[in-house]
């Protein structure tokens, strides 16, 4: 499987939502630590929840951190969290959500300052 990655930094890539199985694939593209957006079953019971991502980013020796967020809008907090978390986890960093947009939408607030 062919990881659907969007860079949007040198050491910053965005993606759709990821399963467990790819975060092995992840680790072995170089990633140090993932961002899931996404809030557990958003997209119903068969979305994996961050719980299953964690564990199995975990195995793979990943730095992993949920920042859950709404698809429409991101709060001042939520932005400010996400900037914490660009600073304090080791790059590259893969962030994702349903599309990548949102996360892609978070680094942008994050980094404008």
């Amino acid at each position: 499987m062919a990881l659907p990655l969007n860079p949007i930094a040198p050491d910053v890539c965005v993606a759709p939502q990821l399963s467990p199985e790819a975060m092995a694939e992840v680790a072995a593209a170089g990633f140090r630590s993932v961002v899931n957006n996404r809030p557990d079953f958003e997209g119903g019971p068969d979305q994996p929840t961050s719980a299953q991502i964690e564990a199995a980013a975990t195995a793979a020796g990943l730095v992993y951190r949920h920042l859950p967020v709404q698809g429409g809008y991101q709060s001042p907090q939520e932005i400010a969290a996400f900037a914490a978390l660009m600073t304090e986890l080791p790059r590259p960093l893969l962030a994702f959500c349903r599309s990548g947009a949102r996360s892609t939408r978070l680094y942008v607030a994050a980094t404008q300052g």
